[in-house]
């Protein structure tokens, strides 16, 4: 899987970074970088959490 990571800093300095395939995940930051770990973190938890609730079809695992 691959994700696009944007980042923008925000008129307050801080930073902002959005993971673009995954709806609502965004974090915030002092830095860009802090801001990006913080949205990869995030993201993990989102992706975990819906192949724990996910209902496979049959046949799949």
């Amino acid at each position: 899987m691959t994700f696009t990571i944007e980042t923008e800093q925000e008129n307050d300095r801080r930073w902002i970074a959005e993971i673009l395939e995954l709806a609502g995940v965004l974090a915030y930051g002092r830095t860009q970088e802090e801001a990006v770990a913080r949205a990869k973190a995030l993201a993990l938890h989102v992706l975990a959490d819906a192949k724990e609730n996910w209902d496979a079809p049959h046949g799949f695992n």
